[in-house]
């Protein structure tokens, strides 16, 4: 039990590592509505949850260690790399920071900051000058910035699961996807048939492969 009082109870790394991410979203994101403000928070719970079990305590790995101790006899569960279940439950021999599931999780963590990223500046330009965002990402997708946050969400998933994110990760899902519902609802009020035909075009959360030309009002 002293090895995994060393790996675990490390608070400040916790605090650290979830307090990078949330400031690091917050950077690229700029919430500004009640709106953005309620998918930002649930976005920041979510990690908040993960590095309490990465470096506090591994609640997971505490439930399921009777399961996973007959399982897999030959891991040491409580060791802190046994918390990477997907490499460990598969049988990646190595370092599992080098293995399949993490570094996917690396590309989908990536790829979504890339998204929130690169989504705002068209966004806020196209706010500043009261008009539909089309441009950009936007001319693939019309939610890069939630598909982003889904991106992300997945990669930490897939990277280190908890049965608390687990829980969380279909609810938060559910609420991107509403939330997109009811800013295409005001979005449709304002902008009428102008966005009905962005609509047609520009698939709501999987990015088209290939952008197709306007058609002229």
């Amino acid at each position: 039990m002293s090895d995994a009082a060393s790996s675990y109870g490390l608070w400040l790394f916790a605090v650290l590592n979830a307090a990078i991410f949330i400031i690091f979203a917050f950077s690229f994101f700029k919430p500004q509505t009640a709106r953005d403000w309620r998918s930002f928070g649930a976005f920041s719970a979510f990690l908040v949850a993960l590095f309490s079990e990465m470096y506090g305590f591994p609640l997971t790995i505490y439930l399921l260690s009777g399961w996973l101790q007959t399982s897999y006899p030959g891991v040491d569960w409580f060791a802190h790399d046994s918390g990477h279940l997907p490499e460990m439950i598969f049988g990646w021999q190595a370092n599992p920071h080098f293995g399949p599931f993490h570094l996917l999780s690396f590309a989908l963590i990536g790829g979504g900051f890339w998204l929130i990223s690169a989504a705002w500046p068209v966004l806020y330009q196209a706010q500043r000058k009261g008009e539909l965002a089309t441009t950009g990402l936007y001319a693939r997708v019309r939610h890069p910035q939630y598909a982003g946050f889904v991106l992300v969400l997945t990669g930490f998933l897939l990277q280190w699961p908890t049965l608390l994110t687990l829980a969380m990760y279909p609810f938060l899902i559910w609420m991107y996807a509403r939330l997109a519902r009811r800013e295409e609802q005001e979005t449709r009020e304002r902008f009428g048939t102008v966005f009905d035909d962005y609509a047609r075009r520009v698939p709501a959360f999987f990015p088209a492969l290939r952008s197709e030309p306007q058609q002229a009002h």
